[in-house]
């Protein structure tokens, strides 16, 4: 795992905003995670901020706490991201990785509307930080590894969100690549 103090923090803050109810906090730290993931290119923080920004939109609709299946589902999800804290503490990387996989199992275990919602939103939370990685000039092709999806579910996305016109995210041409060679050796 690179970058453990700032997952570390990240979690600590998420356990604590998910304490609060205090929704947009977590999606800000997925986004944090995410800018992290697109430097590093590293698996694990990409699964954070995935299941991060999924939390944080699960969580934020009240409406499904009424449901069978739903206490379960959120103390497995406290208690895994809790479990998580102390593995990074301690180094033990792949303790960390069994605790991000309990909170995706949690899923297995929901029925009806409930499982059916939060199973979507863990896809679209996929594809939406994949799009984020993608925008910060991690190519299509490694982002779409990175986050399991295909290179088609991804160009779909930052297609219809403006992703791929942002100035940011474009490459440059053959020749522009060589006229700034140039510049920059003379």
């Amino acid at each position: 795992m690179k970058e453990r103090e700032n997952v570390l923090s990240i979690l600590v803050e998420t356990v604590k905003a998910i304490e609060r109810g205090d929704w947009s906090v977590i999606k800000e730290l997925s986004n944090q995670t995410i800018n992290t993931a697109s430097l590093t290119q590293d698996a694990d923080n990409v699964a954070v901020a995935v299941i991060i920004y999924s939390i944080g939109k699960i969580l934020e609709r009240g409406n499904y706490k009424n449901l069978p299946g739903w206490k379960p589902f959120y103390q497995t999800v406290v208690s895994s991201l809790r479990r998580s804290i102390d593995d990074i503490k301690k180094n033990n990387d792949e303790g960390f990785r069994k605790d991000f996989e309990q909170i995706r199992k949690a899923l297995g275990k929901m029925s009806g509307k409930l499982k059916g919602y939060i199973q979507e939103v863990f896809e679209q939370a996929k594809v939406n930080k994949a799009s984020r990685i993608y925008e910060h000039g991690v190519s299509m092709e490694q982002t779409a590894k990175l986050l399991g999806i295909s290179m088609y579910e991804l160009a779909e996305y930052s297609g219809s969100t403006g992703i791929a016109n942002v100035k940011g995210s474009r490459t440059m041409t053959t020749k522009m690549r060589i006229k700034l060679a140039e510049d920059i050796f003379g």
